[in-house]
């Protein structure tokens, strides 16, 4: 015999799945709970909730659930509060159950099918719990109440006079100003849940509010999730609620496209959490969707593995060496293993300028000058004895071609730093900047007075550089061609300098008008050439010498005249090669975010790598102007591809060129605005500008090929090289392959040999919903073709709240639902997942240490600066801490 007990609940208090009643109709809530009978086999009983609707004369059912094995002490107190009601309203009551009662048998046996087969069990493990806790997070503190005192001061600081704190201001006191429409919906729960009608709430609601939306339990989040969706509050969620809060989490992530597709992916909810095309979902179908186990998280493996991680944590714990000495040498020693290339480097250089330094010094202690002018002298000419060397060495870092060939035909770069070529420019150009301080500061201030105040007899041995006639003035030193050719070159130094500092380079400075003219790359790139008159200042300086005569001891030529020859040439080179071989433009596109792509049409001869760069010229914009970008074409490809983002004055009008060329793309074709050449190699467009190119040149991220697995991490746009490199893994692994079948392998063994990348890890950190689209079409590419799972493509879009947080719970769900349905991710359109918020590099490291025990994993960074130090930081503690060695390369932009 079926046990059956029934509880009433008048339609003025509200159920705990939502409130049932609407305007205008009279109805009660009944619920039944059925139990099957006790066997010997059995040591409890097992119950189902069924909760029905009765309307006078009809009778819904309203939910369906199993019940919990421990009574919840809130209905305890509810059934206890019922049971004391007074005697009409009870009998009342009775008499309506007892008038329905012929419909619920009739209806009884479709209740137990219902409950035992119509919907799927509910699974509360405690993992599965324990990661819906993770889906609904409203705030970022955990403890509600250490939360508290923070959200309470701000309410004092925002609340009106009367005390109270209005729906506008609610977001900002706890801790939601980002996402005030978010906040706003938030409050109007709440507020339902309560039956407040007013826009403002007191300090003690705001405190209610507070605990509803601290509170730890998955049911209370759910709840409180559930009621935002349910605008009406009738505990029905239909598509048009549905269709809302899809809009309001798109708003409040940032992301249009899907905000435009609202009405879309509603239905897809509707149609996978409502397959009974009932109109509604209820607040079990959340439920069932959030308790689902997570369906991407990284499994550290088996136990040996777990033990390795945990050790490995345990290694990665900052310990201090109590022994100074011990310290101080670990640190060094680190410090030598991670940087012995520069650091080699350097001391050549350095020792190499005390060497020529001492050198001259030496030599101007044992002649007449040094007892007129003392050691003046002597640092001054030590001081010229470097800049010549500087002078002449610092050309040598930019000679890219030069530079190039020595990185791809010799072993050079196994000893020298060649990704390091523009930070030693930089530190010989301080050199430089000392050098001449000493030089004209020792001139100046130093030897030019004593000879000036010199007696006649001292003077006397200086007559045959000075003339017969002693200077009485530093007049006499400045209209001379040594004075006025030095002071030239300080001053036009000076100038370059500056303006190649990144405040005036990345226009830091905001200087009014005229004067902002002077900031930005264009300044730094012509003030540069002002070297070409500071080389000739130079020579003719060099030449006009006080204290020497003799043309072979005049040795600036001697220095200058080797790295002089190798520039002019390589630009002479770069001239000739852009303009002999010009490029055809193939295709142009305008994409979000301020990204121009251009596809032109690859020389005769060029050759290049994945990884490298070329320069853009286009004489639209400016004829002089050469600018590098990364080439995100592989190098099988019969085209050349760049990515252009808008981040300065010349790109931003290179843009404006092509965008008054271009037209709004055709059906199936991506972009802002595109134009494309037919068939038949004539163009659409007639009036493309002319671009030319110039390269190709060598980068960090062309060395992948070193290591047999490699993490890929492009910040933005510094994507662009390594979407050429997963290009190219996959080709030259489908190469293999084919060689494999065809038996060739042996014939092509050295390129084999020389291809050692077997794994890569590509993340793609951006903040833009629209970033996604510029390399749609290559990753939905690699997402078919890499059958063996050769690339690992991590997309990171950071305006989307981490996973986790409630206002990206719905997109998540979403997204799931749609990647298992379509196959297409939500966020950025294509067949890779998007993770939300930023990656936790440690995790991503420890996971690489721990499936590559032993194995060298090169690290590849292009991007802002920002995020360098931390990767670094990174390879360097796991290289030390784990069998894995991580060596960490880096362009930034």
């Amino acid at each position: 015999m079926q046990n059956t007990e029934i509880s009433e609940v008048d339609s003025g208090s509200v159920p705990h799945s939502g409130p049932l009643s609407k305007p205008g109709s009279r109805r009660n809530s009944t619920t039944f709970s059925f139990s099957k009978p006790s066997t010997k086999d059995d040591d409890d009983e097992t119950y189902v909730e069924i909760t029905l609707d009765v309307r006078d004369d009809t009778v819904a059912v309203h939910s369906v659930k199993p019940t919990t094995e421990n009574e919840d002490p809130e209905v305890t107190l509810l059934a206890q509060r019922l049971e004391k009601q007074s005697s009409a309203q009870a009998s009342a009551a009775a008499a309506m159950i007892r008038s329905a009662s012929s419909r619920f048998r009739q209806v009884s046996q479709e209740l137990r099918k219902l409950a035992s087969a119509s919907r799927k069990p509910v699974d509360r493990t405690k993992s599965a719990t324990k990661h819906a806790l993770k889906g609904l997070k409203f705030i970022s503190r955990t403890d509600g109440s250490s939360g508290w005192p923070a959200v309470e001061k701000r309410f004092g600081d925002l609340a009106s006079a009367s005390g109270l704190l209005h729906r506008s201001k609610f977001g900002q006191c706890i801790g939601m100003k980002e996402s005030k429409e978010f906040a706003g919906e938030l409050f109007d729960a709440l507020a339902r849940r309560r039956h407040i009608t007013a826009e403002s709430i007191t300090k003690a609601e705001l405190r209610d509010f507070w605990d509803q939306i601290s509170d730890q339990s998955f049911d209370a989040r759910l709840q409180t999730f559930f009621d935002m969706v349910d605008k009406d509050a009738d505990g029905r969620i239909n598509e048009e609620e549905v269709k809302e809060i899809i809009s309001l989490s798109a708003s409040a992530n940032k992301l249009s496209k899907l905000q435009e597709q609202a009405e879309e992916y509603a239905r897809l909810i509707m149609e996978e959490l409502d397959p009974n095309n009932l109109g509604y979902i209820e607040i079990y179908n959340l439920e069932m969707l959030l308790l689902q186990a997570p369906g991407q998280s990284v499994q550290i493996g088996n136990t040996n593995s777990r033990n390795l991680s945990q050790l490995l944590s345990q290694s990665l714990k900052p310990t201090k060496e109590p022994n100074p000495i011990r310290r101080w040498y670990g640190r060094t020693i680190y410090f030598l293993e991670d940087n012995w290339k520069r650091v080699w480097v350097m001391a050549l250089w350095l020792s190499i300028c005390a060497a020529l330094f001492t050198y001259k010094f030496i030599q101007y202690r044992e002649r007449a000058a040094f007892r007129v002018m003392g050691v003046c002298v002597c640092t001054a000419k030590g001081a010229a004895e470097t800049l010549k060397f500087n002078m002449a060495l610092i050309l040598l870092p930019v000679c890219r071609n030069t530079m190039t060939w020595i990185r791809n035909k010799t072993r050079l770069g196994k000893i020298i730093p060649f990704d390091d070529n523009l930070n030693f420019h930089k530190v010989i150009a301080i050199g430089i900047t000392v050098g001449v301080i000493l030089h004209a500061g020792a001139h100046l201030t130093c030897d030019f007075p004593k000879l000036i105040h010199a007696s006649p007899a001292a003077y006397r041995p200086m007559e045959q550089y000075f003339g017969k006639h002693q200077p009485k003035s530093y007049w006499w030193f400045v209209k001379g061609p040594e004075g006025w050719s030095g002071i030239t070159m300080v001053v036009l130094m000076a100038i370059a300098f500056t303006l190649a500092s990144p405040w005036f380079r990345r226009g830091r400075i905001n200087l009014p008008k005229p004067f902002n003219r002077i900031t930005g790359f264009n300044a730094f790139w012509y003030s540069h050439h002002l070297f070409i008159i500071v080389y000739g200042l130079l020579i003719y300086h060099g030449y006009k010498l006080f204290l020497t005569h003799e043309w072979y001891k005049k040795t600036t030529w001697m220095y200058l005249a080797v790295p002089i020859i190798i520039y002019a040439t390589e630009r002479l080179i770069r001239a000739l090669r852009s303009r002999v071989s010009p490029v055809k433009i193939l295709k142009v596109a305008v994409y979000p975010g301020n990204v121009l792509t251009l596809q032109v049409s690859k020389p005769p001869g060029f050759k290049y790598r994945s990884g490298q760069y070329m320069f853009v010229n286009c004489a639209a914009v400016s004829p002089f102007e050469w600018h590098p970008f990364s080439i995100t074409s592989a190098p099988q490809d019969d085209y050349l591809g760049v990515h252009i983002r808008t981040l300065g004055d010349w790109t931003r009008q290179l843009r404006t060129v092509f965008s008054e060329v271009c037209r709004q793309p055709e059906a199936g074709k991506s972009g802002l605005l595109r134009a494309d050449y037919d068939k038949d190699g004539s163009s659409i467009v007639p009036n493309f500008p002319r671009v030319l190119i110039d390269g190709p040149y060598g980068a960090p991220a062309q060395d992948y090929k070193q290591y047999e697995v490699v993490l890929l991490v492009g910040l933005g746009i510094g994507a662009t090289p390594f979407i050429s490199i997963i290009k190219d893994i996959i080709n030259n692994m489908k190469q293999v392959d084919d060689d494999l079948e065809s038996g060739e392998l042996n014939q092509n063994q050295d390129q084999a040999n020389t291809f050692r990348s077997r794994r890569a890890y590509f993340y793609w950190v951006t903040r833009e919903e629209g970033s996604f689209d510029w390399f749609r079409g290559v990753m939905n590419e690699i997402a078919e073709t890499d059958k063996k799972g050769i690339i690992e493509m991590h997309n990171y879009c950071t305006s989307v709240y981490e996973e986790g947080d409630a206002r990206s719970a719905l997109i998540a769900m979403l997204q799931s639902l749609n990647h298992a349905k379509n196959g297409v991710d939500v966020v950025s359109g294509t067949k890779v997942k998007t993770h939300f918020a930023r990656p936790n590099w440690r995790t991503v490291y420890k996971r690489l240490a721990l499936n590559h025990r032993g194995q060298r994993i090169g690290v590849f960074y292009c991007g802002a600066p920002a995020l360098t130090k931390e990767l670094r930081q990174h390879a360097l503690d796991f290289s030390r801490a784990s069998t894995t060695k991580f060596e960490f390369h880096k362009e930034n932009f």
